[in-house]
């Protein structure tokens, strides 16, 4: 089995999982891919080095290896999908961060999770993306995100006017700080911070979601992705922020943008016990109250 290991680095209270990890799968036959400034930052010794090979980009990554393992929080996964790509490469998650919502599995689990990654008892959720098409180069060769994609005034602009269609019908134009568009993934996320709904994973949908609205008549709405939905921005500044995940760029309010569904899917592992519910529940405290 060949396993590839991706992280941001973690801080120093938490030891060296990395080393745990290592050693888990040293009991197994397995070949083991490791993003190559961890060597470094991690403190990975020489003759465990030696046995590791270093991957620096999705350029090094292709459909032979059967999983890369994500160590850190959820932003974490999100660097690993643009490392993944369209390769269907499915990704492991343990959670060294705060909420953990896409990384789901727990640090004390990770002995367990690797017994499920080699014995093949996990569960693969398949998770829409979202594609940006622009008239001028944005995000280099990974202009698609897993959570959302969003319009944001800069941050001593005045508000900004957002003219949205879906497949060129005109649908609205936002009065707002700002305008989210969410996967089923990222419904859980900003979106949801800004007074957007939750949707299954599987759901097929897009939420619109304008951020800090001047109407109070307009609410988030949901749209199947098999739309298009492009953008016309109008404001006093010249410019404004467009976000993919927690990439950002300043764009000019010339460009035109247009959102759809991703050609390819990532695969996110987790293990058979933590559902999407039970997820919902522990990490979002969903539906808790202290009657029950």
């Amino acid at each position: 089995m060949k396993i590839a290991i991706y992280s941001r680095g973690l801080d120093a209270d938490m030891g060296n999982p990395l080393m745990v990890l290592l050693d888990e799968l040293d009991r197994y036959d397995t070949q083991v891919y490791i993003y190559q400034p961890l060597i470094a930052t991690m403190q990975v010794p020489l003759q465990k080095a030696e046995k590791l090979i270093p991957f620096f980009s999705s350029q090094d990554l292709n459909e032979e290896i059967d999983c890369l393992i994500s160590l850190g929080g959820d932003g974490t996964i999100l660097d690993a999908v643009t490392l993944v790509r369209d390769t269907g490469i499915p990704i492991l998650g343990i959670n060294f961060g705060r909420l953990g919502f896409l990384a789901s599995i727990s640090p004390e689990e990770l002995g367990s999770a690797v017994d499920a990654l080699i014995n093949r008892t996990f569960v693969v959720d398949k998770r829409t993306l979202i594609h940006l098409d622009s008239n001028q180069p944005l995000f280099g060769d990974a202009p698609f995100a897993l959570n959302e994609f969003a319009i944001h005034k800069r941050d001593i602009s005045p508000m900004i006017k957002i003219h949205t269609y879906l497949n060129g019908e005109f649908l609205n134009s936002y009065w707002a700080d700002g305008l989210i568009v969410s996967t089923p993934t990222g419904s859980s996320g900003y979106n949801l911070s800004c007074n957007g709904p939750i949707l299954f994973p599987e759901s097929a949908s897009f939420v619109i979601t304008p951020v800090a609205p001047h109407n109070l008549n307009v609410r988030p709405i949901i749209v199947p992705d098999n739309n298009v939905i492009s953008f016309e921005v109008e404001g006093r500044a010249d410019q404004f922020i467009c976000a993919l995940d927690a990439r950002r760029e300043i764009v000019d309010k010339s460009v035109q943008l247009a959102v759809r569904r991703e050609k390819f899917a990532v695969n996110l592992v987790r293990l058979n016990e933590n559902s999407f519910l039970s997820t919902l529940r522990s990490k979002l405290t969903w539906g808790l109250d202290k009657r029950n």
